[in-house]
């Protein structure tokens, strides 16, 4: 055990497994006190078990930290806010959101169903910001009246929304939203004490492990590798960074540049007339970046 984020008290929601919970252990090896939330699904958001979150937070105890099981679907408003209650009531505060929970439902547009849309977009984008929202509302309440605050909020964000994969329509757009969400939040929440970031992790775990083809360097492809960037922008070391994406595997660890104003003109009224000028302008741009966030060529 180190004091690294000694005391801080975090939420790893999707905790129960792969990179959740090699968030949650690194965190309460570095002195957090963390509620494990895992609500026990399969990959597609099937099913319930407590036994994910219960064994992470069982692990943690046995190595001498502090950690309590939740339940919640973080999609339902009610009980995300409840969740952080639970937290404050457990350990007196809370420090560190890290938003994780997801499942997968994959398929080409032409053959996706309403269901595997909503399901996809309710428990990435709705289930980070039901968590969030609770938890800014105490930030702001602390911050206001006159505490000091050094809080986190930590969205996970994936390759798949801010470069593109296809076949993931569903799940690309949930993650670049909450990109977009982590940049707005930034600034947001700012005055408050609070940082907003997001990280787009590369690791074989459940949710990936039949979409990559022959698993080549399996030390590399390990969901052990996000957790130091979660612990790191879950301490008060990190303080001065906001509004960042960072990539995170065993091959890369990297800042993702947001979308950019590229090559630009003057605007043009005639629709017969604008062919030529974007076209030339499409050529002068660079390409869209291909999913290790290197020109698509």
């Amino acid at each position: 055990m180190t004091n690294f984020c000694e005391g801080r008290v975090c939420i790893v929601t999707g905790g129960g497994r792969g990179i959740g919970r090699e968030h949650a252990l690194m965190l309460a090896e570095h002195g957090a006190k963390v509620v494990v939330n895992d609500l026990g699904k399969a990959r597609d958001g099937s099913g319930e078990s407590s036994s994910a979150a219960d064994d992470v937070v069982a692990e943690i105890k046995a190595a001498g930290g502090e950690a309590v099981s939740n339940f919640s679907d973080v999609s339902d408003y009610q009980a995300a806010g409840e969740m952080v209650q639970q937290a404050i009531d457990a350990f007196g505060r809370l420090d560190v959101l890290i938003n994780n929970a997801g499942i997968l439902r994959d398929r080409m547009l032409a053959n996706m169903t309403p269901e595997e849309w909503d399901a996809v977009i309710q428990v990435h984008l709705r289930g980070t910001y039901a968590p969030s929202q609770h938890a800014a509302a105490y930030w702001r309440a602390r911050s206001k009246a006159g505490e000091s605050v050094d809080a986190r909020l930590i969205n996970t964000t994936s390759v798949s929304g801010i470069y593109g994969n296809p076949g993931q329509s569903n799940y690309g757009a949930a993650k670049a939203g909450i990109a977009s969400f982590t940049i707005i939040t930034a600034q947001e929440l700012q005055r408050y004490g609070v940082t907003v970031n997001a990280i787009a992790p590369g690791a074989l775990t459940r949710m990936t492990e039949d979409l990559g083809g022959a698993i080549t360097d399996p030390e590399a492809s390990s969901p052990r590798w996000i957790a130091p960037i979660a612990t790191w922008l879950a301490s008060t070391e990190s303080r001065e960074v906001t509004g960042r994406i960072f990539e995170a595997s065993g091959r890369v660890l990297a800042v993702a540049e947001s979308w950019h104003r590229g090559p630009a003109t003057e605007p043009v009224g005639d629709p017969t007339k604008i062919g030529p000028v974007a076209l030339r302008l499409v050529k002068e741009a660079r390409n869209n970046a291909d999913m290790n966030g290197k020109d698509l060529n």
